[in-house]
């Protein structure tokens, strides 16, 4: 212990040392990596990986085993919940990413609190971002727009009135496991809603559960999921860029 705190020391002491004898500003300049040129003259970038362009649904397929191609419809390019065909997912799976997604809930109202414009995007196919009219529509607050479902608020309320177009950007870190299965790092969260940032990166306590306590079950990379509620919420403008 004593060997290892002289060790300390004598490095201490030396950057020390090396600092006081830094007097030239290029001795401290990196030029090596060169982080690569990513194009954002047009809204998406370059290096992004697009999801839905309002053309077609290949990039997706149900989320349901064995059932498919997503069931969901096309129209004014969006694509739009159909009701009783079930979640969607994407075909690729993702660890570490930035998501762009657009999303406008009914603006017929037909119902209140969680009845309302509600939908999910679950990142890696278990960490829900609520998506709900919480314009005006009062629900419990872990549950309302912009909510990591039932374990985090959203520090405001961004939401758009029914029938408008709003966005979510995402950055996600996703939890890591060892070879046994035990967890070693949380993963991680940060929402801007409307240009309004309403998660500042908070640490995923496990799955979104509607009922019960969060689960830490290990696996990997995984899909993105939009979530069958039954109402008609419409998603446009989707796309992701690995991290």
């Amino acid at each position: 212990m004593k060997q290892l705190f002289s060790i300390l020391c004598f490095l201490s002491i030396l950057c020390f040392q090396l600092d006081a004898q830094t007097t030239d500003p290029k001795d401290t300049e990196v030029w090596e990596p060169e982080p690569r040129v990513v194009a954002t003259d047009t809204s998406i970038p370059s290096d992004a990986i697009i999801l839905f362009d309002g053309t077609n649904l290949e990039a997706w397929e149900s989320a349901n085993a064995n059932k498919g191609g997503a069931k969901w419809t096309i129209k004014e390019d969006a694509m739009f919940v159909a009701p009783g065909t079930g979640d969607i997912k994407t075909k690729q799976t993702f660890g570490d990413i930035q998501l762009h997604i657009e999303f406008r809930t009914p603006k017929r109202v037909e119902s209140e609190g969680q009845g309302r414009g509600n939908s999910g995007v679950f990142l890696q196919e278990r960490y829900e971002v609520q998506v709900l009219d919480s314009y005006q529509n009062r629900t419990y607050s872990n549950g309302q727009a912009g909510s990591i479902y039932k374990q985090y608020l959203p520090l405001v309320n961004a939401a758009r009135g029914p029938g408008e177009w709003q966005t979510y950007d995402i950055i996600f870190t996703a939890p890591r496991f060892n070879k046994d299965g035990i967890k070693i790092a949380s993963g991680y969260l940060t929402v801007i809603h409307n240009g309004v940032l309403i998660q500042n990166h908070v640490e995923i306590q496990g799955t979104t559960e509607y009922i019960g306590m969060p689960k830490n079950n290990a696996h990997g990379k995984a899909s993105i999921k939009l979530q069958d509620h039954g109402n008609l919420v419409s998603y446009r403008n989707i796309w992701v860029r690995e991290l």
